[in-house]
């Protein structure tokens, strides 16, 4: 079994007391989303957890116990989200200084190969256009070359509570664009920034064929990935949880959704920011569940 922790918040930031909690009690509880009376229990025992898959964009609490999880025999890496975006596209992310530190810091513990960067998802705007994402990802490639092997890149969705945020955004002078030109002007050039920094590219659930511009299908977790760095067989099995485009094998998440107070507008997994923070503040790092029901 492969554990997500997860797509649906980001828990090295905010729940890593709670998080460890639960590996030394070998279990949690994770609501289902859609009735939190009914909660599954998932094991974290490392006889029953083939590798723990991390997403997240400030390691913070999850730094100086990562010695725990590998004294105790976890295999473990990270998709580590790290943009350089304005903040009223990102209004609660550390410094970009303070967010590359600690990607260093995390790619020095755990290594290169362990250690993904996403710089995802990409939104166009009057402000946020190609000239801006080519020079914003083109520096941090530079500064994070040899500390990742990995970029995944996508495009971003326009659920709909996403547009309507987007939408909200043009009182400010801010309009959000479809990508459809900017992206044959855009990808070529991430392709070659991310090779000439030593890294490979791959997409993430994007419906648009990107393969014609170099950037081949990725899967975040992904069975290939965990034989090249672990030497781990995982059958490969698409997650039937994830959208079409997911290239994704089975995981269990153990996160929850509003729980996250980051405020990123582009977010799918909180509706209400001040819900997520409620959330937080009412977070018991003691009880099973991340979040109280």
């Amino acid at each position: 079994m492969i554990i997500s922790a997860s797509r649906r918040t980001d828990i090295p930031a905010f729940y890593g007391e709670w998080f460890m909690n639960r590996i030394r009690e070998g279990s949690c509880t994770v609501p289902n989303p859609f009735n939190h009376r009914q909660l599954a229990v998932i094991s974290l025992r490392p006889a029953d957890v083939d590798a723990i898959v991390f997403w997240t964009r400030n390691p913070r609490s999850l730094l100086s116990r990562l010695a725990e999880l590998d004294d105790r025999g976890y295999r473990y890496y990270f998709h580590y989200t790290l943009m350089g975006n304005p903040t009223w596209l990102d209004p609660a992310m550390p410094p970009p200084d303070q967010a590359i530190h600690h990607f260093k810091k995390l790619s020095d513990t755990v290594g290169p190969e362990k250690i993904i960067w996403r710089y995802d998802p990409i939104v166009f705007s009057n402000v946020t256009d190609t000239a801006f994402h080519q020079e914003t990802y083109g520096f941090l490639a530079r500064t994070l070359r040899g500390y990742t092997r990995r970029s995944v890149i996508s495009i971003v969705d326009f659920y709909k509570k996403v547009a309507k945020r987007f939408q909200d955004l043009s009182c400010q002078g801010i309009t959000i664009q479809r990508p459809e030109q900017e992206v044959a002007h855009l990808i070529p050039a991430l392709v070659s920034l991310a090779r000439e920094n030593g890294m490979k590219i791959a997409s993430c659930a994007e419906d648009i064929d990107l393969r014609p511009y170099g950037v081949r299908p990725g899967k975040c977790i992904d069975n290939d990935y965990l034989y090249e760095v672990f030497g781990l067989n995982v059958p490969y099995r698409k997650d039937p949880a994830q959208r079409k485009a997911c290239g994704c094998v089975t995981s269990r998440d153990i996160g929850m959704y509003e729980s996250c107070p980051c405020g990123c507008v582009y977010c799918y997994a909180t509706t209400s920011v001040e819900r997520a923070r409620t959330n937080l503040r009412a977070h018991d790092p003691l009880l099973p569940s991340q979040i109280k029901g």
